[in-house]
């Protein structure tokens, strides 16, 4: 990983917070740091380089008007949805009203700090689901990855001496799809990118010439209520950022 910036304010700005007058690292970009294979592989097998920036800025522009909208409905606000994303909220309101879930409307998209290990982040909640107050992240990905272990720990680890009933934290994934109406096979279009889904031993489903069905939103939530281990790992990752950016580190004076 190499980066080149024109000046300080550019990799403060890039890469961190300031509050007070101190900045800090910001959660998601010491994850970075990570290695990503399907990640790597998308690039690869993508038409060219810029198609595949092409696909990925899209796609983070519909996750943002995603996650605006879910942040609204959870303040209990009626927002005006994006037809492009609309199988998506609608299935989450439904999804919010089912479960009952209450978010404590200051902690939604909230800043936080962990002052002991020096980094900062923006949480997406703090929700009580089940009767247990944790962590919630909202994810628009077509999976829920490991990595997103890393990043709700380190929220956790900043939030537990501030919320003294914090008990847990859960991965919200909010995806939509079609289905195949002959054969089942699964098709994501995010982006302006398609992806196709069959079994690899299905031979009906490969020979399919596929009909699909209306698009609809999808809904997983995954909890992870040990995240010590996890932080662990997520420290060190940030010690590996640290290496990685030393000399920009050194001229804010962080380092």
């Amino acid at each position: 990983m190499f980066n080149e910036y024109k000046n300080i304010e550019e990799f403060k700005e890039e890469n961190g917070y300031t509050g007070n007058g101190v900045w800090y690292p910001r959660v998601t970009k010491i994850v970075g740091i990570k290695s990503k294979p399907a990640l790597y592989h998308y690039y690869g097998a993508a038409k060219s380089y810029k198609s595949a920036q092409e696909a990925t800025e899209q796609s983070a522009k519909e996750g943002t008007l995603i996650h605006e909208a879910v942040e609204d409905i959870m303040l209990g606000k009626s927002p005006e949805v994006d037809p492009l994303i609309a199988p998506a909220v609608n299935s989450f309101r439904e999804f919010f009203e089912k479960n009952n879930i209450h978010v404590t409307p200051e902690m939604v998209e909230r800043r936080i700090v962990n002052h002991d290990h020096r980094y900062a982040g923006t949480i997406d909640a703090v929700a009580l689901i089940g009767g247990k107050m944790g962590v919630l992240d909202i994810k628009t990905s077509q999976a829920i990855y490991r990595d997103y272990n890393l990043q709700t720990s380190a929220y956790m680890d900043a939030l537990k001496n501030e919320i003294a009933n914090l008990q847990t934290r859960w991965i919200l994934r909010i995806d939509q799809i079609q289905k195949c109406i002959r054969c089942g096979a699964r098709r994501r279009i995010k982006g302006g990118r398609e992806k196709i889904t069959v079994e690899w031993n299905n031979m009906r489903m490969r020979a399919c010439g596929h009909e699909w069905g209306d698009l609809y939103g999808e809904i997983e939530l995954q909890e992870f209520p040990y995240w010590q281990n996890d932080f662990e790992a997520f420290l060190g990752a940030k010690k590996l950022w640290e290496w990685e950016n030393e000399e920009w580190l050194k001229k804010v004076g962080y380092l």
